[in-house]
């Protein structure tokens, strides 16, 4: 393999808090190691438009503490076209880019497979989402912050839930899993939980709630992945049978933001390291995960084809420890 001499970074997809980190670790490790390290502004989209400008030592000062990518982060949609992902290459080749380090998520995984098929150069993935839904690695960058800056909100809500006797619907993000929403509804005690990967009927929601009110609870909390069922939909069945006072409350996009915890920035620093030095060696086309602490690197194509599956165990521990 052709000796590297100019790594290119981007991120893409949906932001997450520990993005920053890991773009200042990627960017020091790879200088002091002798390579040069171009910025991708925008994600694809960035680099289609040839968005790109040399990132030095003094470029990532001052933002480990801080939420989001100083990179901008931008979905393409277009980059799943193969005549984009040529103009994208050509952008690749303009400014003599040896390898490539993706940070986002799923769909990073997705499109870094397709890049790892086509333009014959290294590509690492450093996986940030507050979903957590990839595979081959305990926590993705950004989730224990989005966990953490849910369960703050909650606790609150729990306050004023007490206050008034009245049961609070909090609607997490996560279309599609509901890993995030899992470990937010059990570290906050909520009464009931519900994700996308577990099957439930309203009835059972409601007979649930019925029973705490009748053995002398004043409030309850449900903690809903808004790809179970929606916030606003779930408290109007509610309504319909039980004499209660229900409230909701969307926590939306702010959990996506906020400085990055510091579980997250040591991951994001481990794992941008990583990839850097897999790169050194000579390695491409990997995933940097996290396990047991210990940082692992498997295939891309590997990882794209297995999907996560929810603790089961967690989700019955949950239930049973809402009583």
């Amino acid at each position: 393999m052709a000796k590297i001499r100019t790594l290119g970074l981007i991120t893409t997809g949906g932001d997450a808090p520990g993005m920053n980190t890991a773009i200042r670790a990627i960017v020091r490790y790879a200088i002091v190691k002798g390579l040069r390290v171009m910025g991708i502004h925008r994600g694809f989209c960035g680099l289609m438009a040839g968005d790109i400008e040399e990132m030095s030592l003094r470029s990532v000062g001052g933002i480990l503490n801080r939420g989001g990518t100083i990179l901008h982060t931008v979905r393409c949609p277009e980059f799943k076209k193969k005549s984009y992902r040529n103009v994208c290459l050509r952008q690749i080749k303009r400014h003599r880019i040896d390898a490539l380090v993706v940070i986002g998520g799923d769909g990073s995984l997705h499109a870094s497979r397709e890049i790892a098929r086509e333009w014959k150069i290294p590509v690492m993935v450093v996986p940030a989402s507050i979903d957590n839904d990839i595979a081959f690695t305990d926590y993705s960058i950004g989730f224990d912050t989005a966990v953490n800056t849910a369960l703050e909100a909650i606790d609150k809500i729990r306050d004023t839930a007490k206050s008034h006797e009245r049961i609070f619907i909090v609607e997490i993000m996560g279309r599609e899993h509901g890993f995030l929403a899992l470990d937010v509804g059990l570290t906050a005690g909520a009464e009931v939980v519900l994700l996308p990967e577990a099957k439930f009927k309203i009835s059972k929601v409601i007979k649930i709630l019925k029973e705490g009110i009748e053995k002398g609870k004043t409030s309850s909390i449900v903690v809903t992945a808004e790809g179970a069922i929606r916030a606003n939909e779930l408290a109007k069945a509610i309504k319909t049978k039980l004499k209660f006072d229900v409230r909701v409350s969307v926590l939306g996009h702010m959990q996506r933001g906020g400085s990055p915890t510091a579980m997250s920035r040591e991951i994001a620093c481990k794992l941008g390291v990583a990839a850097v030095e897999h790169i050194l060696r000579g390695k491409k086309n990997l995933m940097m995960g996290i396990k047991s602490d210990d940082v692992i690197a498997t295939p891309i194509e590997k990882v794209v084809k297995t999907k996560r599956k929810i603790d089961i165990k967690g989700y019955k521990m949950a239930e049973i420890l809402a009583k």
